[in-house]
């Protein structure tokens, strides 16, 4: 593997994935990176003050990898930078299921991990999900489409 050998993945999957897997396809045959850093997202059973049953996640096909690709391109740009995996599930999910995964390999660790939240960051407010909470308040279930956080917003500003 040279450092000319770069590559990003991009799977948007209803599967889960193995954490395992994914970090040994961004380090086989790889002699150049020294570093990986990854980010893994999964479903908590609480959001807003509210007991959470589930999640559902629905995109826009093409869109979204487009977006996602647009984003890796951007950390390419500003960091030097090996390998990209993003992994993002789709469909219904629950308490403790992995959502996200990104996975980033560099030379050395401070441009692995500014790419790797970078990329997390801007995949929050950019790339077009749609998230869907099941909710208990109060022994009444519920559901509520989430808007993007304001934090989040803040946060991939930040980068500008």
């Amino acid at each position: 593997m040279t450092s000319q050998d770069l590559f990003a993945e991009i799977s948007i999957q209803a599967e889960d994935f193995s954490l395992a897997d994914e970090v040994a396809l961004l380090e086989k045959d790889n002699l150049t990176d020294g570093a990986v850093v990854t980010f893994t997202g999964r479903v908590r059973n609480n959001n807003n003050g509210n007991s959470v049953t589930s999640l559902t996640l629905e995109h826009y096909p093409g869109m979204t990898e487009k977006s996602l690709a647009k984003i890796i391109n951007q950390a390419k740009e500003q960091w030097q930078i090996g390998r990209v995996k993003v992994i993002h599930r789709i469909g219904e999910l629950h308490i403790g299921e992995q959502i996200v995964f990104v996975g980033v390999t560099s030379k050395h660790r401070q441009d692995a991990f500014a790419a790797n939240e970078f990329i997390m960051d801007y995949l929050k407010v950019k790339a077009p999900f749609w998230k869907k909470e099941q909710i208990t308040e109060a022994g009444k279930t519920s559901e509520n489409w989430l808007d993007a956080k304001t934090g989040d917003t803040d946060k991939a500003e930040l980068w500008s």
